[in-house]
């Protein structure tokens, strides 16, 4: 992949700040995963209730990425700032909330 088209697509200035960008979409996935599992069960959301139910796994994995997607969202916003990169993610959220229906509040 080109990474000046990429730069120029986002509106990236440097190399450096592509690479914590980068970074920070690693960190915020990998956290969202990691944190999925205790914020399902504090919710007390697990697999065990799924299994008597007719193609349980499958609502049990459609749940949790419904449930992972906000969470994946603020982490993102949170890991952003504490590499300063908040406002470039900050513009990504506000794409992303305008397509799934939040247009009128931006």
């Amino acid at each position: 992949m080109n990474f000046n088209k990429l730069k120029k697509k986002w509106g990236v200035k440097s190399n450096f700040q592509l690479v914590l960008i980068f970074i920070i979409f690693g960190i915020t996935g990998s956290a969202s995963v990691k944190l999925g599992s205790p914020f399902l069960s504090f919710f007390n959301i697990n697999k065990e209730i799924f299994l008597n139910i007719y193609l349980g796994e499958y609502l049990y994995t459609i749940l949790r990425i419904i449930i992972i997607f906000p969470l994946y969202q603020v982490l993102l916003l949170i890991f952003s700032a504490v590499f300063f990169q908040f406002k470039f993610f900050w513009n990504i959220e506000k794409k992303i909330l305008k397509k799934i229906g939040f247009k009128r509040f931006f």
